[in-house]
């Protein structure tokens, strides 16, 4: 008998690297293609099975499926046959920082454009693909502000705090009007707002530059889902139950040194400024106290298993606290490129090895193992069964092992 019900079937979920932005040499990229995942669906699904994890993000490419306001979603069909035939549930990304080009993410456009892109991509999607239905209306609003709207990487390819502070804005409005579009058609619909978990400190020698640290550490960080909840510009339609599902992005590199132009400096581990995880995620829950996932974590080459046992035992030591934490998602579940430089990353449960023009899955057997041992700490399933949305993750047992097991916060991001 399940105690506890969570909101998943597994607790370990997983999910696939879907952008398809305009890059800042004027080309789209589809990392699903780059990655292969679009030539190997099946497979990749399969191995998520046999790794017993129920839940996976998966994107619709917006600007492939949306020319003009007139959407066709048949380029998704062999994904969501793949998920219906390893018993998949996925969490739809519907924007992954790329639009269709005739469309300006400053306009009103953009906002009722991307609220028809929704409802449609409900209707699609509902029919054909068992529920509950879980959807990520905008990817990593944050980032995609910092990345199109001050970086210039991507467009819109503006270079401006302010731009990226209008962006942010623009994107929230979107995303507010793409929960009301789906929860149109269901009413019980979940939505997962996807954002990283930063922390920004000073450079040793400018105090000058604390103040700015200090914000955007604790407001620029937050702005997104404080507009998703309706705690920052309440006129756009906010509430907590927009916000539903907090899903918070947790790397290393998300502890970092400011930098007054462009990205800022990871910091090394050891450094002494860097703070506990377990701190950072208390922060998130006290702030909305809504359920909460980590919506990705990977860690980089030989360092995935040990990155994977320090997430969890921090998560752990948050739910000790009360944190209701629903899943910690592995992403991506295959390799992917880095964006600037084309290199495979090494962050994938399985890496990609280039043999005769294809991408051969080769899971990482450390960090599977490691996966492993904390399926069993957590009385989870390691393969799926016929039905696993049948009986939902019991909550009570990743409580109990909080409890049991009483890993105490610490500083190590190595």
């Amino acid at each position: 008998m399940v105690r506890h019900p969570g909101i998943f079937p597994t607790f370990f979920l997983s999910g696939f690297e879907c952008s398809n932005f305009l890059w800042k040499d004027g080309a789209r990229r589809n990392l699903v293609s780059e990655t292969g995942h679009d030539c190997h669906a099946p497979e990749d699904y399969r191995i998520l099975s046999s790794l017993g994890i129920a839940v996976a993000r998966e994107g619709i490419p917006w600007p492939l499926v949306d020319r003009g306001g007139a959407c066709d979603f048949s380029v998704i069909d062999p994904y969501i046959e793949a998920m219906n035939t390893s018993k998949i549930l996925p969490i739809w990304d519907l924007c992954h920082y790329g639009y269709p080009d005739d469309l300006d993410p400053f306009s009103d456009a953009f906002v009722d454009r991307f609220g028809q892109y929704c409802r449609a991509a409900a209707h699609y999607v509902m029919p054909r693909v068992p529920g509950p239905h879980f959807f990520t209306p905008i990817n990593e609003i944050t980032f995609f502000s910092f990345c199109a709207g001050e970086w210039g990487w991507a467009a819109p390819y503006r270079c401006s705090r302010e731009d990226r502070a209008r962006l942010l804005k623009a994107l929230c409005r979107a995303a507010i009007a793409g929960v009301r579009a789906i929860r149109e058609v269901d009413p019980e619909a979940r939505m997962v707002h996807i954002d990283p978990l930063v922390r920004v400190v000073a450079p040793r020698d400018r105090p000058d530059q604390v103040e700015a640290a200090r914000y955007e550490t604790h407001v620029d960080t937050f702005l997104a889902w404080d507009i998703l909840c309706g705690r920052e510009l309440p006129e756009y339609g906010g509430s907590p139950e927009i916000l539903d599902i907090v899903g918070a992005n947790v790397y290393s590199f998300g502890q970092m040194e400011y930098r007054e132009n462009g990205p800022h400096a990871p910091l090394p581990p050891g450094d002494e400024r860097i703070a506990p995880l377990c701190d950072m995620l208390d922060t998130v829950w006290q702030r909305y106290r809504r359920p909460m996932i980590i919506g990705e974590t990977s860690g980089l080459g030989q360092g995935r298993p040990d990155w994977l046992r320090d997430v969890m035992g921090e998560s752990l030591a948050a739910v000790r606290r009360g944190m209701d934490l629903q899943g910690v998602c592995l992403f991506p579940a295959v390799d992917m490129p880095d964006w600037h430089t084309g290199e495979w990353v090494g962050n994938g449960i399985c890496d990609l090895h280039e043999e005769n023009g294809d991408l051969r899955r080769v899971p990482n057997q450390a960090y599977v193992d490691e996966l492993r041992r904390w399926q069993k700490e957590l009385n989870r399933v390691t393969s799926l069964d016929e039905d696993p949305s049948s009986d939902p993750v019991d909550l009570q047992d990743v409580v109990d092992a909080a409890h049991r097991l009483n890993v105490q916060p610490d500083k190590d991001w190595a």
